[in-house]
């Protein structure tokens, strides 16, 4: 088993809860993508100093919403316990390619968000999911924080090997405290 940066690695789950008698944890799935979890051979889980530590999955199948998913070397409800609330991650080189002007959440996070007209506005800090497939860039700069729509008339262009966003803002709309709220 290998060793991983942990902070390098994409979450697709988060263990919830201990699921069963003989080491299972019950899995919220993180990703758009639940057809992986029952081919996923192997995960990272949180080790000490920023490290990930690789592990087995055994099996894997869907359960109420989530995903039942049984690690190798976890054994009983005390062990699975021991993993509540830890993210299983994977590798980048494992995620599936996306069509042009497409990107996975974690790809956005960090980059730069500039105004054509304003200049630089902050830095996406997380996305936020507000429904029926809406998705909000969570920015914070200098001003606060300012909630922009992910949508083409907002994101004029994501250029991810320059770390920036490039966003036309209408007049509208004010960076800092007093952005829209949901």
């Amino acid at each position: 088993m290998t060793s991983r940066e942990w902070a390098g690695l994409v979450a697709i789950g988060r263990i919830v809860k201990p699921q069963g008698r003989h080491g299972e944890v019950a899995v919220e799935l993180l990703s758009d993508r639940p057809d992986r979890f029952p081919k996923l051979s192997r995960a990272f889980l949180p080790a000490p100093a920023g490290r990930a530590r690789e592990v087995a999955v055994e099996r894997s199948w869907p359960h109420k919403g989530r995903f039942v998913v049984k690690l190798a070397g976890v054994d009983s409800i005390d062990a699975a316990e021991t993993l509540r609330g830890q993210e299983l991650r994977i590798g980048e080189e494992e995620l599936a390619p996306l069509p042009a002007d497409t990107y996975y959440h974690h790809q956005l996070i960090g980059l730069r968000a500039v105004d054509a007209r304003r200049g630089e506005v902050g830095t996406v800090q997380s996305l936020m999911e507000t429904g029926a497939g809406a998705v909000v860039l969570v920015l914070h700069g200098s001003a606060g924080e300012t909630l922009v729509p992910l949508a083409a008339s907002f994101v004029a262009e994501v250029d991810l090997a320059a770390g920036v966003l490039k966003l036309t803002l209408p007049d509208e709309v004010e960076a800092g405290p007093q952005a829209a709220r949901c």
